[in-house]
């Protein structure tokens, strides 16, 4: 059973239900296996504890 973690900043519900849809259909499609099988665990991290270059996310 594939489970994919997918860190990220916070998203709508309907953003990431289509996310978790795709990531189920690419795995489905390569590697030829039920749906249910698939496991999306999203872990959404507040702008605030983030940073990229330096910079926290939130301050962008």
């Amino acid at each position: 059973m594939p489970i994919v973690t997918v860190q990220q900043g916070p998203r709508n519900v309907e953003l990431k239900r289509e996310l978790v849809k795709r990531i189920t259909d690419a795995f489905v499609d390569a590697y030829q296996i039920p749906a249910e099988t698939v496991q999306v665990w999203i872990h959404e991290v507040p702008t605030d504890s983030w940073a990229a270059a330096g910079k926290l996310i939130a301050d962008s």
